[in-house]
């Protein structure tokens, strides 16, 4: 088959699929006009991950950086943030069933990508260890982490556990339910590594004296953060997008990171 049949083809199928995705468009009206005539946005949150999204115990409102921009995002579309929490391991069902967005700090992967579509990236950042400051020296690598004396404490459900079933597998992985306090494992000698974002370990040594992120300007992987947009829709996704750049090009974006990494 020549270059020019090739070239055809290739138009032709490419003509296809968009035929098919306008089609898909005509027939299901995008989020983004239901969001603007509901004048509701429904945002899927974990509260369990600083400077992301956090809710203490016993307080009704969330907080974090991904809060304040749902509530941004919400405004520019002349509507009410309402927060609806979820968990690591439903993150996916729960978005599909209940969300038009969500919004945690969310790790761009390829397995959330078959299931959603994420929004631009806004955030790179890989993961990296925290242990005691005494351990620091100890654990420079992934190699010096993954030994059979080494104990990895985890929250369940997310990229933090994936992460250390495919690196850390030598290694004692303990898993422990509530990321708001599994800090506390390490510092109390229960557990001597977590490894998670490299924003998250450096706000949690702020928070927590007596505990060092290793190397966090240096991952040991690489990573990107993203919103949860619903897959297929093309229109609420470019909408997205844009709200973004523009928060990104105003400086929003900079003075709501800032604010929650005190």
């Amino acid at each position: 088959m020549g270059a020019g049949a090739k070239t055809s083809r290739w138009v032709t199928g490419a003509m296809l699929a968009l035929a098919a995705t306008q089609a898909l468009a005509a027939d299901e009206p995008s989020r983004l006009d239901q969001v603007i005539e509901r004048k509701v946005l429904n945002i899927c949150t974990t509260g369990d991950y600083r400077p992301f999204s956090y809710r203490p115990d016993g307080a009704n409102d969330f907080v974090g950086i991904d809060i304040d921009l749902g509530r941004s995002l919400a405004k520019s579309l002349d509507a009410e943030a309402v927060f609806i929490q979820t968990k690591w391991s439903n993150l996916l069902a729960d978005f599909k069933a209940k969300c038009d967005v969500a919004m945690s700090g969310i790790s761009v992967t390829l397995p959330r990508q078959r299931e959603a579509f994420f929004s631009d990236m806004y955030l790179v950042n890989g993961k990296a260890p925290i242990v005691r400051c005494d351990d620091v020296s100890k654990y420079q690598t992934t190699e010096a982490i993954n030994q059979p004396a080494t104990r990895v404490v985890v929250n369940p459900g997310g990229t933090n556990e994936k992460f250390a079933r495919a690196n850390l597998a030598k290694a004692q992985i303990q898993l422990f339910p509530d990321n708001r306090v599994i800090w506390q494992e390490i510092a109390q000698g229960r557990a001597d590594v977590m490894v998670a974002e490299s924003v998250e370990v450096k706000l949690q040594e702020k928070l927590h004296p007596g505990l060092c992120a290793v190397n966090p300007d240096q991952p040991l992987q690489y990573g990107e953060m993203g919103f949860l947009l619903p897959r297929g829709d093309t229109v609420f996704k470019a909408y997205v997008d844009q709200w973004l750049h523009l928060a990104k090009a105003s400086g929003e974006f900079d003075r709501i990171f800032n604010a929650n990494m005190k």
